[in-house]
């Protein structure tokens, strides 16, 4: 493959990437968004990610200066001095050392063990954190998707009933017109208009600040007109409550992150205890001295063991273990309320799901029925059997009805969402989600390219 080819290639997939991934959008422009693509573009822009991953850098680091403070540690120092003699002004000295100690921790009472221990709990706990991160983000991205439809379908339905009022009011004035009806049929037709636009104006507005939520969330411009696909539909859920709590136990990050918060205070506590304990390290050093620079001449070396106790220090170290000590406490009983917490939280959405669930049957069935009834008093009323307030008071059952199946599948959706987030279902890392884009975009670049080729021979 030439140079040109290999050059046309990467162009055409680096437009490809930049269309599949871009996270920028000029002001007023429409971007088509299905919830997986508002997933990756949060995960690519909210900062709450990068954070949670440079904590786990942070605690990363300071684990790996724990281990390796077991192994030896070599120092070098240098000194120069200048001295006199105040009855002999002339006699200077000049002094240059230089030293080169190594030293090994051999017994620490606990104190490296329990530093140790404490590092990696806290490096576990913001592993678990960056999961946790994800969840939450997941919950936050679908929670304003579905919010956004809701919002869309509540604004349709409020335009729905005012077309309805509108046509309705056509038929009450045609009727008037040729003295079938009274006036006030009129007046309370056009009341009823007003207060269904009342309530579409309402709707809209609801709706733009949904939209601007959503751009909010997924890093777009405020403006920008978004494209959602519907997905504020009903697919059941088979798990029951027992498998919920179940899978819980194991899998929700902040039951692992109490968990690591135990260890990490049984790990300081260790660190306390040792400073009853004697310290022992071995030591060597060499070192050089002379009265001229560099200091390389009348060479001596050093090796030995040191050991160190503290023997009294006025209750300061009794201190620190009882304040550990307590410290452990608290991270025991802070892992105990989170999993009650936990089993609380599931339990809760659980029951809100299947709640939901219930409502969704009960409420298409009213819509049903509440579309036959309006349908029944129009045509009562168009044979002067009925009366304008059946007409409208079918209607305002119809629009009703739609708006609590509506809110029926955005509350069974949302329900869903919390108790997937609640037994902690984990996240997939989005760079996965970014490669996996990628193999695909270049996949279909080179199947276009083939396909280019062959169509040319």
């Amino acid at each position: 493959m030439n140079r040109n080819k290999l050059t046309k290639r990467f162009l055409l997939l680096s437009a490809a990437l930049t269309m599949a991934l871009g996270q920028s959008a000029f002001a007023g422009e429409t971007v088509a968004l299905n919830l997986d693509d508002a997933m990756l573009r949060a995960f690519q822009t909210n900062p709450t990610v990068s954070i949670a991953q440079y904590e786990l850098d942070s605690a990363r680091a300071s684990y790996n200066a724990a281990r390796q403070s077991r192994g030896i540690s070599i120092s070098a120092n240098h000194d120069s001095n200048r001295s006199g003699n105040n009855d002999a002004p002339k006699n200077i000295t000049n002094t240059h050392s230089n030293t080169l100690t190594a030293a090994l921790p051999i017994f620490t009472g606990g104190k490296l063990s329990g530093s140790i221990k404490q590092a990696k709990a806290n490096y576990q706990y913001n592993e678990v954190g960056v999961q946790r991160t994800y969840n939450e983000m997941r919950s936050t991205v679908t929670d304003g998707y579905f919010n956004m439809l809701q919002a869309d379908n509540i604004q349709k339905l409020s335009a729905e009933s005012v077309t309805r009022l509108e046509d309705h009011l056509k038929n009450v004035q045609a009727q008037y017109d040729v003295g079938v009806v009274a006036k006030v049929d009129v007046l309370r037709s056009q009341v009823e208009l007003a207060n269904a636009k009342q309530t579409l104006i309402q709707a809209e507005n609801a709706y733009q600040v949904a939209e601007a939520n959503m751009n909010k969330i997924v890093g777009l411009p405020m403006d920008t007109t978004l494209k959602l696909d519907n997905l504020l539909v009903y697919n059941a859920y088979d798990k029951n409550m027992d498998d919920c709590l179940a899978y819980a136990a194991e899998h929700r990050p902040e039951l692992m992150q109490a968990k690591y918060g135990v260890d990490a205070a049984k790990g300081a506590l260790m660190v306390a205890r040792s400073g009853h304990m004697p310290q022992v390290s071995a030591s060597a050093t060499q070192a050089l001295e002379s009265d001229h620079w560099l200091g390389d001449n009348r060479t001596k070396w050093y090796a030995g063991i040191n050991v160190k106790m503290n023997v009294f220090d006025t209750g300061v170290t009794l201190s620190k273990i009882h304040g550990a000590e307590a410290d452990l406490k608290k991270a025991e009983e802070t892992y105990r309320d989170t999993v009650n917490a936990v089993n609380l939280d599931v339990r809760s959405n659980y029951l809100g799901l299947r709640e939901a669930e219930k409502r969704i049957s009960t409420t298409k069935l009213a819509v049903e029925q509440a579309d036959e009834d309006y349908r029944i008093a129009q045509l009562r009323y168009m044979s002067g059997v009925g009366t304008n307030t059946d007409v409208l008071d079918a209607q305002v059952a119809l629009t009703q009805a739609k708006t609590n199946y509506t809110k029926a599948l955005y509350d069974y959706n949302t329900s869903k969402t919390a108790l997937e987030t609640s037994i902690g279902v984990p996240m997939s890392n989005p760079a996965t989600a970014v490669k996996v884009q990628a193999a695909k975009t270049a996949k279909a670049v080179k199947a276009a390219e083939e396909k280019t080729e062959e169509a040319a021979k």
